[in-house]
């Protein structure tokens, strides 16, 4: 069997390994974003506004349609007051391979739970409670409501 020729490229050369793969990253990614641009309470056009984009772009970004480039990365982290790894905690398929997810970190629970609207409403409606002792009986109530896995 010969060698392959070195014009094409092999695996380790290739990168991440398919497109899927990528597509995968991508929506993790603006996964993260809709995670923390909803952690903070702002709105599409808010954010949109504050990075110079149209809330349309940064729609794409968030369903993971639209790849988000490194400037513009850089200026959601800005925006958004995060380190650039908190877009890639958790990522797919060992895209961040220095790093696993803590168990109870947003990144380690599925995408679509956490854009439910159920669950960013509770996000929403928790960071509104200001009294530290109530947020910690309120997550006390919820998690002995649900069930123990």
């Amino acid at each position: 069997m010969a060698e392959p020729s070195r014009s094409e490229p092999q695996p380790a050369e290739a990168g991440l390994e398919g497109e899927g793969r990528l597509i995968l990253v991508d929506q993790h990614v603006g996964s993260r974003l809709r995670f923390r641009r909803v952690q903070l309470g702002l709105s599409q056009e808010q954010l949109a506004t504050a990075v110079g984009i149209s809330f349309q772009q940064i729609q794409k970004y968030e369903r993971g349609m639209n790849r988000i480039g490194a400037s513009r990365l850089f200026e959601l982290t800005r925006v958004l007051q995060v380190p650039v790894s908190f877009f890639f905690d958790g990522a797919p398929d060992g895209a961040n391979p220095d790093e696993a997810a803590p168990p109870d970190s947003p990144a380690s629970v599925p995408a679509e739970l956490m854009n439910a609207p159920e669950t960013l409403a509770l996000i929403r409606a928790f960071h509104g409670i200001m009294v530290p002792e109530i947020r910690r009986r309120v997550l006390g109530l919820v998690r002995s409501l649900a069930p123990q896995g």
